[in-house]
């Protein structure tokens, strides 16, 4: 007979393991992240989004072949339903990006028959589903809230280059579609943050990946996890010149205020996403005409390594990736959707290993309230 351990107050979660995953590792205080074993800078470097996606659900990367059949598989969803479309055109047009896309998410359930399909198969076809599908939606939403007409899915193109047609009407440059391809790398999985946990919390109780999505969209959406690169932008429009860089950032470092896109949970060490990142940033910033964002950005690294790099405060991704957005073109209300655009493929990815193995996530609550209070009738309550 075996009697149940004793529960352990966690505040957070931050100290409990609450699944494995065979999909990234994490190692904060070496500065280490790898999808299924390989190095984050070697993906971003030498992989496509396409190649990282096939590799985080089937823990291979593809052969040729398979990435040619994944490819045109990803490709035939691009396209939304009529309905969806139509959809986009009622949404208010001052709505907010992230409450559109978990809206229309949601909604994507309403035109699949088979949406509560929960085997592994139902949901790996919902997956592919959805990491097409997502791009589409934020780039229609954006189009229509600035009164212009949609433009439809290009299915020659990789889904990078596809979302920035979609958006600004034009094929991308080269620069620009790997530059994107590149953030999309490195947003697409993360361990178990916030919004992974709560996409593995639905699809345990065997409801439906639509939900588990709309689930996880809802959690990134908060400033404590998927808004900092918005955040590190608006810093970088205040302070607006590159004279103005070094009395800013010591003035809020004398103040003790938090300089956005600096310090991670995890990482105590150089976020081993913005090595890559920060030298692709500064092409795209060159070619694009934004190179004095990039310089700024750069200046204030180079400030914050000189005052608080010796206590574990190195940039994060999101440093860079604001610049990388920006220089596309992209308003700053659309970053935490392209966060979401990649990271659908990572949350579905760890449905589906839940779903493998499932068991119902359940923690135990310590209530601290008060016990054997008397009742007391309304009409004799002060």
């Amino acid at each position: 007979m075996t009697t149940a351990s004793a529960p352990i107050f966690d505040k957070g979660l931050a100290n409990t393991i609450a699944a494995e995953s065979e999909m990234s590792f994490i190692d904060g205080q070496n500065g280490i992240l790898e999808y299924v074993g390989i190095e984050i800078d070697t993906l971003a470097r030498k992989s496509s989004f396409e190649e990282v996606v096939y590799l985080l659900w089937h823990r291979a990367l593809p052969t040729r072949s398979q990435l040619d059949q994944f490819n045109t598989s990803l490709r035939k969803e691009y396209d939304l339903p009529q309905g969806m479309w139509d959809m986009v055109r009622q949404m208010p047009k001052n709505a907010k990006p992230m409450h559109a896309l978990r809206t229309l998410v949601s909604a994507l359930a309403l035109y699949d028959e088979t949406a509560d399909d929960a085997s592994i198969e139902g949901a790996t076809e919902k997956a592919l589903l959805l990491v097409a599908k997502t791009p589409t939606l934020i780039a229609a939403f954006d189009r229509h809230r600035k009164g212009k007409e949609f433009v439809k899915p290009d299915f020659s193109l990789s889904l990078a280059a596809n979302f920035i047609k979609m958006l600004t009407g034009e094929a991308p440059t080269d620069t620009m579609a790997k530059a994107l391809d590149v953030c999309l790398i490195l947003h697409a999985d993360h361990g178990l943050n916030a919004s992974t946990f709560a996409g593995r919390v639905t699809i345990a109780t065997l409801s439906d990946m639509y939900s588990a999505m709309t689930t996880a969209i809802g959690t990134l959406k908060g400033p404590l996890h998927g808004g900092a690169n918005e955040a590190v932008m608006h810093l970088l429009n205040d302070i607006g010149d590159i004279n103005n860089v070094e009395p800013v950032i010591k003035g809020r470092l004398e103040r003790k205020e938090k300089v956005m896109g600096f310090g991670h949970r995890v990482y105590k060490a150089y976020d081993p996403r913005a090595t890559y990142l920060k030298t692709f940033s500064k092409q795209l910033a060159e070619d694009t005409g934004n190179l004095k964002l990039y310089e700024m950005s750069h200046k204030i690294e180079l400030i914050m390594e000189e005052a608080v790099a010796d206590k574990g405060i190195y940039p994060n991704v999101d440093f860079y990736s604001a610049t990388t957005y920006y220089s596309l073109g992209l308003d700053i209300d659309l970053f935490t959707p392209m966060f979401a655009m990649s990271r659908v493929s990572g949350w579905a990815g760890h449905c589906i290993e839940q779903l493998t193995d499932n068991r119902l996530i359940r923690p135990r609550l310590a209530y601290i309230g008060p016990h054997e209070q008397p009742y007391i009738p309304i009409n004799e309550r002060g």
